[in-house]
């Protein structure tokens, strides 16, 4: 995998690949899904995955930080796929799970409001209205006659929501009796989605390309039956989003770190190599524990036991920590040069996923909140 990344995501191919309507390489995403299997790694193999599990998937989100490739592996196989395995019916699961292993389909999750409170990654997302408090805002969903939904509202800073095939929208729906959220499937073809309008945003990292979708009357189809506890999938889902998210932390902070030691020790000033200042040295051996210390955490928590590690979260605290550190570290004009636009690449998704999914300190209260004094979670 890493040959594959480094002779189709380098920095170069990065940028060509994000100014492609896709906002990434169909090429690369092809090798990634059907060589390598990446889409269906913790699919069950009855629906065409290999049931790898967490661990191997973090694996791969390692090497792919590590060159801030972008590709749907993210909003496809972390994001989306779980909630449709977790919740949706068989025929559902059937038709859809065997096309998102093989990578022929991708899928993304849509959620008014904040990614990372819908995840239950920054609060509880059982006491924040988040969907829509059943008078305005949010994505309001209503039944039609025929036994149908129709949505009606806007979800901003979806993840490959320009480009994703199928559309996991989490809309509200009830009255104050029984008000509630609920998961809904969007096929995002234009002509069986009339009244979905999907804008590509520009991001900070273009590698992790985002959009806004406004649903305007859009035809949907109920992911799974009802009842059923929609807020607990999203919550399991996000804890185990956060350790694949804290393994592309990781490889890109120790990427970061590898570019920046390079650099260090290869300066130049006067027309001669010099080593690095001790104080350089010293900075650089505090960053190397920083993110060694979050790659053990991230490892740790994709070996869990059950879905949803609880130490997720936390991992990915210090990733994010450790991750900013670096990429502050690599922008430093060291020798006076300056940072070059492929070390303000690593910065940028620093700042990016701290944006989407934290910040690192609400992550680490969340973490508080649901453990007690000793790690037993809390009720």
């Amino acid at each position: 995998m890493r040959e594959l990344l480094a002779e189709r995501a380098g920095p170069d191919e990065n940028r060509a690949a994000t100014a492609t309507p896709e906002g990434y390489d169909t090429e690369l995403w092809a090798r990634m899904s059907g060589a390598l299997g990446l889409a269906g790694l913790t699919l069950p193999e009855e629906y065409g995955g290999t049931g790898r599990g967490p661990a191997a998937l973090a694996a791969a989100c390692e090497e792919t930080g590590r060159t801030l490739a972008p590709s749907p592996l993210l909003a496809t196989a972390v994001l989306g796929a779980p909630l449709l395995a977790a919740l949706g019916t068989p025929e559902q699961r059937a038709d859809l799970l065997p096309r998102l292993a093989d990578g022929s389909l991708t899928c993304t999750l849509a959620v008014p409001g904040a990614l990372a409170l819908a995840l239950g990654l920054t609060g509880d997302n059982t006491a924040h209205p988040w969907s829509g408090d059943g008078r305005a805002g949010g994505i309001q969903a209503t039944r039609t006659t025929d036994g149908g939904w129709r949505l009606y509202g806007e979800a901003a800073q979806v993840v490959d929501g320009h480009s994703a095939g199928l559309l996991i929208v989490a809309a509200h729906t009830g009255g104050f009796a029984r008000s509630r959220t609920l998961l809904f499937l969007v096929r995002a073809d234009a002509a069986e989605a009339p009244g979905l309008v999907r804008t590509r945003q520009p991001a900070l990292d273009p590698t992790r390309t985002r959009a806004t979708v406004q649903f305007r009357d859009t035809g949907a189809e109920l992911l799974g039956e009802e009842p059923a506890d929609v807020l607990g999938a999203l919550a399991t889902a996000g804890r185990a989003a956060a350790v694949m998210l804290a393994a592309e932390a990781v490889g890109a902070a120790r990427e970061a770190l590898d570019r920046t030691v390079a650099h260090a020790g290869s300066r130049e000033p006067s027309g001669r190599p010099a080593a690095p200042a001790p104080t350089v040295d010293h900075r650089l051996a505090d960053l190397y524990v920083q993110v060694e210390t979050a790659r053990s955490l991230t490892h740790c928590a994709a070996r869990e036991p059950g879905p949803g590690p609880e130490s997720g979260p936390l991992a990915l605290a210090h990733a994010l920590d450790a991750l900013r550190a670096t990429a502050g570290e690599s922008a430093q004009p060291h020798g006076g040069t300056g940072p070059t636009r492929d070390q303000e690449a690593y910065f940028h998704r620093a700042a990016s996923d701290e944006l989407l999914f934290g910040p690192a300190r609400r992550l680490r209260a969340r973490a508080a909140e649901r453990t007690g004094p000793f790690g037993e979670v809390a009720a």
